[in-house]
């Protein structure tokens, strides 16, 4: 028997949180490079001091993703997680604005991307749970122009508050004002949204999701078995080599020993894993990875190289912005904040087209030409959008990429997770979901470990070769996507 469809309203209360959630993001996505570079951080420092996002995710999403799997409440089993992430969110958004020192700065985004991930983990889960297959496409979609709504707010806020006279300029240090009642503005949006949907919106218990038959589904799946994959030796190995590497070749370089030490930690996690008997997190994690079905393991490509490109573009979007359109690396100076508003503007309208296509184009897109090609098509968009910021100068001109930057998110964001929903075991949604983000923050720390020194080494002073890196990752995530193999949409 097939869940019951939901009506409007009801698909409304169950994504209304993603208004909250979107918005936090966003004011990261905009503004944590003006808030650090305001702070004196050079511009090579930057990605390593976003690391939080990344490897909050990396350590938060599994662990959320099992235990929700795993929990019931007067609350349900997904909306505790929602209401306690955005609860310390809140808390966090409130004082990262009025941090006086770049150690509580960095501390704060580190526990506001912890909750986040707390909330945002099981939203996909919760929507899939929620909803019965023949409205999971449109459900999605939805959920991304409530959040696309969401980051309107998030991306305008400094724009639309210096437009009513608050200062957008502040002496060396301090956070313009613009900035900081953004924030709270974001707060306010976040325990609202989330807070509507945990107390709006009543989830399906066990014994309710057995009768639709997400029980026997999920035990009908070859994914069950508790296996203990070997090979740690080798990683703890490679992670051996290659700070020893760095060691000879680049000692200073102090981000990439994130990645030898990380890997050496990784991999004797495994052999203790491969050695021992308990029936732990870890061990359903270790599990759960090495039996991926097949279609996870090749969206799980095509995702790291996505999510390389992206997370490129975040943090180098306000410099390269801000250098070759409004000519200024100040961010004292009003050009620099001109150019950093304006940033805020191209934001806002990759999130107004990514919110309007999700319900109004990808839709019939993925029922005419199928998930696979239509999000082929959108990487190859991604590519083009990456490269003309190489050549553009003008600043209206800019809005050409970014409404392609906005479809190519709303793509990423929908079409993947259709896929996967599809295929995965249903009891074993939120830990899948939670391992499918392993291959969107190891591509982040990636990034956040090595674009310090390849900018330092190849281009000084010249952020926008960053923008080619992109273009060359989103063609690899491309040609991976070209190689998937998935059901046709019914």
């Amino acid at each position: 028997m097939e869940k019951p469809r939901k009506s409007l309203g009801g698909l409304v209360n169950m994504q209304i949180m993603g208004l909250g959630v979107a918005s936090s993001f966003a004011l990261q996505e905009s503004n944590t490079a003006r808030i650090f570079q305001t702070m004196g951080v050079e511009l090579a420092s930057l990605p390593i001091l976003m690391l939080a996002g990344p490897v909050t995710g990396l350590i938060m999403q599994p662990i959320i993703g099992h235990y929700s799997d795993r929990t019931w409440c007067r609350l349900g089993r997904r909306r505790p997680y929602f209401l306690g992430g955005a609860i310390v969110a809140t808390l966090a958004m409130l004082v990262l604005p009025n941090a006086g020192s770049l150690w509580l700065a960095v501390a704060m985004l580190w526990v506001l991307d912890f909750a986040l991930n707390a909330v945002m983990e099981p939203g996909r889960a919760f929507t899939s749970e929620m909803t019965p297959t023949s409205q999971r496409t449109f459900a999605f979609g939805l959920g991304m122009l409530i959040g696309g709504g969401g980051q309107v707010v998030g991306h305008m806020a400094p724009w639309v508050l210096e437009q009513l006279n608050v200062s957008n300029i502040a002496p060396a240090g301090v956070i313009p004002d613009t900035v900081r009642l953004s924030y709270y503005i974001g707060a306010l949006f976040t325990i609202l949204g989330v807070g509507w949907t945990v107390f709006m919106v009543r989830e399906y218990s066990p014994a309710e999701l057995a009768s639709f038959g997400d029980q026997e589904q999920a035990e009908a799946r070859p994914h069950e078995a508790l296996v203990r994959p070997r090979g740690g030796t080798r990683v703890v190995a490679a992670g051996l080599a290659l700070t020893a590497l760095i060691l000879v070749f680049a000692r200073d370089q102090y981000s990439l020993y994130v990645l030898g030490l990380g890997a050496v930690l990784i991999g004797l996690a495994q052999i203790a894993n491969a050695c021992g008997s308990r029936d732990n997190f870890i061990a359903h994690v270790f599990s759960d990875l090495a039996q991926m079905p097949p279609v996870m393991k090749q969206l799980a490509v095509v995702h790291f190289f996505t999510w390389i490109a992206l997370f490129i573009r975040w943090p180098f979007t306000t410099p390269v912005i801000t250098q070759y359109v409004f000519h200024s690396t100040d961010p004292t100076s009003a050009a620099y904040n001109e150019g950093a508003n304006w940033v805020d503007l191209l934001n806002t309208t990759y999130s107004v087209v990514s919110a309007l296509a999700a319900v109004l184009v990808f839709p019939w897109l993925a029922r005419r030409f199928g998930n696979v090609r239509t999000h082929t098509a959108f990487l190859w968009l991604g590519v083009a959008c990456y490269v003309s910021i190489l050549f553009i100068r003008d600043k209206y001109l800019l809005f050409v990429p970014y409404v392609g930057f906005g479809l190519v998110w709303t793509s990423l964001n929908l079409l993947p997770f259709v896929i996967l929903t599809r295929v995965l075991p249903a009891n074993k949604l939120g830990i899948y979901l939670g391992i499918f983000n392993f291959f969107i923050v190891i591509p982040q720390i990636i990034v956040s470990t090595t674009m310090g020194p390849i900018l330092r080494t190849f281009f000084p002073g010249d952020p926008i070769w960053t923008f080619l890196i992109g273009a060359v990752a989103t063609a690899f995530a491309a040609l991976a996507m070209m190689r998937v193999k998935a059901d046709p949409p019914s």
